[in-house]
C-alpha cells in the first residue's frame, strides 16, 4: 500500500468488517458496524482511530452518563496506544484532553440542577434529581446537539 494512502482506506483494508462512510461528523454506529468521519476535520484522523477504538472494543451502549465518559476515555488511551503505533501515528494527548473536556462540560452541564444551579446525582436513563432542592429534571441525548432539559417538579 503506497504510504500516502488515506488513513480511512488503510482502516478499510485492515478491518474490512467495519464500513468507513464520509460525513459531518465522527461517530461510531454499532448496530450498522459503520464509523463515520469528517475528512475536513484537521484531527480527522486522530478522531477517526478514536472511533475505529470504539469499534475494535465492542462500544455499543451506556445507561449511566458517566459510563459514557468512561467509554470515551477508554477508546482515546485504545486509539493512543494500540491503534496509532499500529498505523504509524501518534496522538497528542492535548488531543485527547481537549476532547474529554467537551464530554465532561456535557456531564456538567446535564447534572446542574435548573433550579438552585447545584449538581444533581442521575437515578434514571436521562434523568437526575438535585440533592439540594430535590427538584427532578429529564435531559435529552444532546452529545452533537443542545443540552435541553425539563423539570419534573419543582419545589
Amino acid at each position: 500500500m503506497p504510504p500516502n494512502t488515506p488513513l480511512h482506506k488503510r482502516i478499510s483494508l485492515t478491518f474490512p468488517d467495519l464500513h468507513i462512510i464520509s460525513g459531518e461528523e465522527f461517530r461510531w454506529s454499532p448496530s450498522d458496524r459503520t464509523i463515520y468521519y469528517d475528512e475536513h476535520d484537521p484531527q480527522g484522523n486522530e478522531r477517526l482511530l478514536h472511533e475505529l477504538a470504539h469499534a475494535t472494543l465492542g462500544h455499543s451502549k451506556y445507561d449511566r452518563d458517566i459510563e459514557l465518559i468512561a467509554l470515551e476515555r477508554d477508546a482515546w488511551h485504545h486509539a493512543k496506544t494500540v491503534l496509532a503505533p499500529q498505523f504509524d501515528m501518534t496522538i497528542a494527548s492535548d488531543t485527547i484532553e481537549d476532547d474529554l473536556d467537551t464530554y465532561r462540560d456535557w456531564l456538567h452541564a446535564r447534572s446542574t440542577c435548573p433550579s438552585c444551579r447545584a449538581t444533581g446525582l442521575q437515578t434514571a436513563t436521562k434523568e437526575y434529581t438535585c440533592v439540594a432542592c430535590q427538584t427532578v429534571w429529564r435531559v435529552n441525548e444532546a452529545i452533537s446537539c443542545g443540552l435541553k432539559r425539563y423539570t419534573k417538579n419543582a419545589p
